[in-house]
C-alpha cells in the first residue's frame, strides 16, 4: 500500500478537477432510484453492497428505494489499498443465502470491470434467480472486461477518479463529488 499523509491527500484535493459536482451526484442517484424502483419493486431483492468503495453509494441509494428490499455486503478486492488490480481477494461473501434471489450488486466504479465480473459469476453460481449490478461511475476506456452494468449513474473520462465511495490513497471516499486528480 502506498502510503501518504492527510496533508498529500489534502493538497491533491485542493488541486483536483472537479469531474461532477455533488449537486450531478445527487440528481444522478435520484434518476438511478426512479429506474432501479421501475426494475426491481415487488422483486423482494437482496441489495448487496461492494465493501468498501460501494458502501458510499448503496447509503446514498438506498434510503432513495421505496420498496421492500434486503441489505448484505461482500468484500472482494483486486487492489488491496493500491491502484492497480491483482488477483480478487474475498474478505467477506454475503451472509444471506443467494439462491433463487434476485440480486443487486451495487459498486462506486466500473474501472476495468474484472472484480464486478467476478462477483457477479459467484452470484449466479450461489443459484441467484437474477443478478443484475448498479454503478455509480464507469470509467471511458476500452480495456473494460466483458461485463456491463445495469445501471450506470455518470460516465468519467479515464482518469484517477475519488470521491462518492472512491478513493486516493485511502482518503476521500467521504466527498460528495467525484474529483480527478491532476494530470491523471
Amino acid at each position: 500500500m502506498n502510503d501518504i499523509t492527510a496533508e498529500e491527500a489534502e493538497r491533491v484535493y485542493r488541486e483536483a478537477d472537479e469531474l461532477c459536482s455533488p449537486l450531478e451526484v445527487n440528481r444522478t442517484l435520484e434518476a438511478m432510484a426512479a429506474d432501479i424502483s421501475r426494475a426491481l419493486s415487488g422483486a423482494d431483492p437482496i441489495v448487496i453492497s461492494v465493501m468498501t468503495g460501494g458502501l458510499v453509494f448503496a447509503g446514498r441509494l438506498l434510503p432513495r428505494l421505496l420498496f421492500p428490499l434486503q441489505l448484505d455486503y461482500l468484500h472482494a478486492t483486486r487492489y488491496r489499498g493500491g491502484t492497480r488490480g491483482g488477483e480478487l481477494h474475498w474478505i467477506t461473501r454475503p451472509t444471506l443465502p443467494l439462491a433463487g434471489r434476485t440480486l443487486l450488486v451495487v459498486d462506486d466504479i466500473l474501472d476495468e470491470g474484472y472484480t464486478l465480473q467476478a462477483i457477479l459469476e459467484y452470484c449466479r453460481a450461489e443459484g441467484a434467480k437474477q443478478v443484475m449490478s448498479a454503478v455509480l461511475v464507469r470509467k471511458l476506456h476500452d480495456r473494460c472486461a466483458d461485463v456491463r452494468a445495469d445501471f450506470v449513474g455518470l460516465e468519467v473520462e479515464d482518469r484517477y477518479v475519488f470521491g462518492c465511495g472512491m478513493d486516493y490513497h485511502g482518503y476521500h471516499r467521504n466527498l460528495p463529488g467525484i474529483y480527478a486528480v491532476k494530470g491523471s
